[in-house]
């Protein structure tokens, strides 16, 4: 049940998280405005960002193909055929995501440098990024009644005809959804472009920021990548159109009965082979190898060379407890907001979270350095500005595992804790809290995850001497010291795919994020 008057407390909470999080675009915007529109033309005008925005958009228009492609035809051979092992094949084909992208670029550059081109940043992104196709064309393919198919196949339709026509219109949400997460991280990622001296609109924001600390350049170039960010958000919501999707018909859907593959079997068995092995296996295998090359060339007494990486360990985690911590706190007020009461300020104060999915974390970062220069200077590389960046990059992540966790908190049992005169900050306590704690548990991880591999904001805010697995894995592999950066990226990987294991364990079947 929803009520249309929030607590004043809870409206005020939400409302200053949401002014963090449009906090660091405006004051981006404002450092691009004062460089005036003479030297703003100076700057966009170089020949070097027209190369920058070549090089942007048709990696984006590549690897969102790439991606769509591959993920829609890993997810329809898993969910639709008679596939040998399909359960495994699952698995295997979302591990991926679990990896960080620059350490696949790691692996393929220490393999061969000739990858340090268009192919081999392709390559890189299409491997780590797929499953985010996979994952929601997965999903949709399981609910899809398989009525309409047999219908289409009754009326003369053949098998191709009937997937084009019929199956994958009613993909198009959950494809273009996940195509849209695929461009969105192309478009701002950092760390594996940077290792394979590929570059774009990130690579040269932090360029322009280290050979200058004024920051007007780079505070230029955020705003062109922060219209992109903006480009593909309307251009998938113009692609997805208001076409309606939901089933109008009574009765439950029938689970789709897994087509023979024939001839095919060993084709798709071998192809399947072949994609673990491409953005599993190298990796994996890379990292292994390089593990032993450190161990044979380590010739320093027992112990030393376990310190830094004890400290790197523990810092990695620090730092993932604190920003979930954080970063949940802050999605708290608002998933209340959005599943308990309605308004036309309340769906604002949403919208406005859901920005940061567009805002790169090297803009964040950015922005949060010329606020704490200018009016918070005790904040300047301190671990509380840290944990802030933290929580403005990942609330979009934070805030649909705790909207969902709170939907399926019955609210008969809210309207029993009101009824007996909880307040609703007693309520909250008493009531909402334990019924959603293991959805917000599963938020809290996937947050802790990916501060734990997080590279940009770490690089930019961490302060002086603070080293994390991620930042040890690039300044070793900037370097070309592969071997001396293996046993970081192994922890942190291991770290990535050992709570992405226990997340799909525990809410893999009905999870929380069912829910829409």
């Amino acid at each position: 049940m929803r009520h249309r008057l929030p607590p004043l407390a809870l409206l005020a909470a939400g409302a200053m998280v949401a002014l963090l999080v449009l906090l660091p675009l405006a004051e981006t915007l404002l450092r691009a405005g004062r460089i005036g529109a003479t030297g703003a033309a100076s700057l966009l005008l170089r020949p070097l960002v027209g190369v920058l925005l070549y090089n942007t958009l048709i990696l984006i228009a590549a690897a969102t193909l790439a991606a769509g492609l591959l993920g829609t035809a890993a997810a329809w051979c898993v969910e639709r055929t008679a596939l040998p092992g399909r359960g495994v094949w699952g698995v295997l084909a979302a591990a991926p995501l679990a990896i960080p992208a620059f350490v696949t670029s790691y692996a393929w550059v220490s393999l061969s440098p000739g990858l340090q081109d268009f192919n081999g940043a392709l390559l890189v992104v299409t491997c780590a990024y797929y499953p985010l196709v996979y994952l929601p064309v997965a999903a949709a393919l399981r609910g899809l009644d398989p009525a309409l198919e047999e219908s289409a196949r009754v009326l003369g339709a053949g098998a191709w005809g009937c997937f084009f026509r019929i199956v994958l219109p009613q993909l198009r949400p959950a494809l273009l959804g996940g195509m849209l997460l695929v461009a969105l991280n192309t478009l701002t990622e950092f760390g594996a472009f940077a290792l394979l001296r590929y570059r774009t609109f990130t690579t040269e924001i932090y360029a322009e920021y280290r050979v200058s600390f004024d920051g007007a350049g780079a505070a230029v170039l955020a705003a062109v990548l922060l219209l992109l960010c903006l480009l593909c958000l309307l251009a998938e919501e113009w692609l997805r159109g208001r076409a309606r999707y939901g089933r109008l018909g009574q009765g439950t859907r029938r689970a789709a009965r897994p087509q023979s593959l024939g001839r095919g079997r060993i084709p798709v068995l071998a192809a399947f082979a072949l994609l673990v092995a491409i953005t599993l296996g190298v990796p994996l295998g890379t990292l292994l190898f390089w593990l032993t090359q450190h161990a044979t060339a380590a010739t320093a007494p027992a112990g030393t060379a376990w310190g830094p990486l004890l400290a790197a360990t523990a810092a990695s985690l620090g730092l993932g407890l604190g920003g979930a911590a954080l970063t949940l706190l802050f999605a708290l007020p608002l998933g209340v907001l959005a599943t308990r009461y309605d308004g036309p300020l309340i769906t604002l104060l949403e919208r406005c979270a859901y920005l940061a999915q567009g805002v790169p974390g090297l803009v964040v970062a950015l922005a949060l350095i010329s606020l704490t220069l200018d009016a918070l200077r005790p904040l300047y590389q301190s671990t509380a500005l840290l944990l802030l960046a933290y929580a403005i990059v990942f609330l979009p992540l934070a805030l649909v595992g705790v909207r969902a966790a709170l939907l399926q908190a019955q609210p008969a049992l809210e309207e029993a804790g009101r009824a007996l005169g909880l307040g609703w900050l007693a309520l909250a306590r008493r009531v909402i809290l334990p019924l959603a704690g293991p959805g917000l548990a599963a938020a809290a991880a996937m947050v802790f995850v990916s501060v734990v591999s997080e590279l940009t904001a770490t690089l930019l805010l961490a302060p002086i001497g603070t080293r994390t697995l991620a930042t040890q894995v690039w300044a070793d592999t900037a370097t070309l010291a592969f071997a001396a950066a293996a046993p970081y990226a192994a922890l942190m990987t291991a770290l990535s795919l050992l709570s992405a294991w226990l997340l799909a364990r525990r809410f893999g079947r009905g999870g929380i994020f069912a829910v829409g």
